[in-house]
């Protein structure tokens, strides 16, 4: 039986915008925002409109700026809203698990770009660069995380692990346990790196002694710590620069 009024497209279909109406008020909003990117690059953007440029993608129907600025409001930078976990993105109303992955990609993106920049290379002469990368990989981290760059003997990266994961504010390691795997790896040298989720990456006096026992074991081995640094949001630590090592 054929019904009266039904609209074309079918059930379920979305409204269809009538040729001669005009485009959404965000159209003209994103088309001055890319072209304000294309002229100036991303630095030249607050945190809040470079979110918005990511948005445009996973939100196509959607002004975002107001989403773009809840992001930032709750988590504080552009960097935290790409390391925040899934599950908490997916807490502000608007982002759903298609969106909190599309970030999680872009966040891995980077991530893989800042190794990049230390890989095969010798990374007392690009300590920057070990830097970025670090600070990249976990300073936004939730939980601590202890993480070693294992090097050879020209001090390039041969293997870069994660060796233990803990609670908010302690990650247990075993000395004994990095060590055997220097060995097995035939590293000559290590770089330790854990975060401080609280954002202050000044070391505590459990993290000097981990390290100072850490360099007792690997002295007699002829391996060297060349340093430990502690990563934070609100900066970073190396004990080498604070002449702990």
């Amino acid at each position: 039986m054929q019904g009266g009024g039904k609209r074309a497209g079918g059930v379920g279909s979305p409204p269809t915008i009538a040729e001669d109406s005009p485009a959404p008020h965000y159209h003209g909003h994103r088309d001055r925002l890319r072209a304000r990117f294309h002229e100036t690059g991303g630095d030249a953007l607050p945190d809040y409109e470079l979110l918005e440029l990511l948005l445009f993608r996973s939100i196509p129907q959607r002004d975002v700026k107001p989403l773009a600025k809840d992001l930032i409001q709750r988590f504080g930078s552009f960097a935290e809203v790409l390391g925040a976990p899934i599950s908490r993105l997916t807490e502000i109303k608007g982002i759903g698990p298609g969106v909190a992955l599309d970030l999680k990609i872009v966040e891995a993106s980077l991530r893989r770009m800042a190794k990049g920049a230390i890989a095969k290379r010798p990374v007392l002469s690009s300590w920057s660069a070990v830097l970025d990368y670090c600070r990249m990989a976990m300073a936004f981290a939730e939980r601590e995380q202890f993480r070693i760059l294992f090097l050879d003997k020209k001090n390039a990266v041969i293997a870069d692990e994660v060796q233990q994961t803990g609670t908010v504010d302690h990650t247990p390691v075993y000395p004994r346990e990095v060590m055997r795997r220097a060995l097995e790896l035939s590293a000559s040298a290590v770089i330790l790196v854990h975060n401080h989720p609280s954002g202050d990456p000044t070391p505590s006096g459990a993290d000097v002694r981990m390290t100072r026992e850490l360099i007792d074991i690997a002295k007699p081995l002829g391996i060297a710590i060349h340093d430990h640094v502690i990563v934070g949001r609100d900066g970073h630590a190396s004990f080498r620069g604070l002449g702990l090592i």
